[in-house]
């Protein structure tokens, strides 16, 4: 018999004596699945009769402070649910670990696509070019968030994001660390000496916003719902924009591919310089100066992110198979950013 790993089941019964008295209608759970994608926070499909849910959990075993925060994540998207960011209904936030091991909560199943691959080889160029319209769109909608509104004013802390930011990765960095990255260091001492001034801007960051991590229409160019908020924040807007057009240059064969040395125009999707004015004229601003700063750091930041999902790899509690390759990826990323600033 092969051994099932923590992380990939649940605990049915006692999972469905928390749920029934606490979502309306919840009857027997004839379906417990786990989903294959997702590098984090491991989460499941719930089938009870003719209703679905999505479960997302923290995974368990020893965990990094302040990492995988599904409490954090129920919490934001709680909040966004009467502002204009499309999210999923939450039902139930769990803290009690006795009931499956770790903390949990239980979300409405948004029915839709998920579209793995940037380039979109299923689209026509129309298509691809109202795709991306509408990751722009939603993306500034986030960012004009009312944060007094919503109640997400304590959300994150005060201070200069990127000078936060910095020292919380390059910290998770080095507690990671699985051999010594050259790369990386260089790169640690010249964000250290680079960080801009902070402005004042503030926003809800998603921290994670990329292609995969949106649920659109089944047939519509529409975002139907944002999800994976664990990275959510207060911070600075120009660096979830960053993020994504990071994502842009990786080349298309990594382990998680982007669109790098792809002829975009040809695909009809915009070009990094096209998507950044759209943004700016979205959220009416007058262009973003010192953009290769950010750029540089979100290839720092997820390079630290994928050193962790390396260590939990070889540490045997991954949530997802992929993660050995993923997190291979964190020194060729930080490899890329020192060509960024040299």
């Amino acid at each position: 018999m092969t051994e099932t790993n923590a992380v990939d089941t649940l605990d049915t019964d006692r999972l469905q004596a928390y749920l029934a008295p606490r979502i309306e209608g919840f009857g027997a759970i004839d379906e417990c699945r786990k989903f294959a994608g997702g590098q984090s926070n491991p989460t499941f499909l719930l089938r009870s009769g003719a209703s679905r849910y999505v479960l997302r959990r923290k995974p368990p075993g020893q965990l990094l402070k302040s990492a995988h925060a599904v409490d954090r994540e129920h919490r934001v998207m709680q909040a966004l649910a009467p502002t204009a960011v499309p999210v999923p209904t939450m039902f139930a936030l769990c803290t009690d670990e006795s009931v499956i091991g770790s903390m949990f909560y239980v979300m409405e199943f948004v029915e839709g696509r998920i579209l793995w691959n940037g380039a979109l080889p299923e689209a026509t160029p129309a298509e691809r070019g109202a795709i991306y319209e509408e990751m722009v769109r939603v993306l500034a909608a986030l960012h004009s968030v009312d944060l007094d509104k919503t109640g997400l004013r304590d959300f994150g802390r005060p201070g200069n994001y990127f000078e936060r930011q910095l020292s919380r990765w390059r910290d998770q960095y080095r507690i990671t660390a699985t051999e010594p990255n050259p790369a990386m260091d260089a790169l640690i001492l010249w964000l250290e000496k680079n960080l801009p001034e902070d402005d004042g801007r503030v926003a809800l960051n998603h921290g994670d916003y990329r292609i995969d991590n949106v649920m659109f229409h089944p047939t519509e160019p529409r975002i139907a719902a944002v999800l994976d908020w664990e990275l959510s924040t207060l911070g600075h807007p120009w660096a979830d924009l960053a993020y994504q057009c990071m994502q842009l240059r990786i080349p298309p064969d990594a382990a998680i591919p982007g669109l790098g040395g792809v002829d975009r125009r040809s695909l009809g999707i915009p070009s990094e310089e096209a998507y950044v004015a759209r943004y700016c004229e979205l959220t009416g601003i007058d262009g973003i100066p010192n953009w290769n700063f950010y750029v540089v750091f979100s290839f720092f930041r997820l390079a630290a992110i994928l050193q962790g999902v390396l260590k939990r790899a070889l540490d045997g509690n991954a949530s997802s198979k992929k993660a050995l390759g993923h997190g291979a990826l964190a020194k060729p990323l930080s490899e890329m950013a020192l060509q960024l600033i040299s």
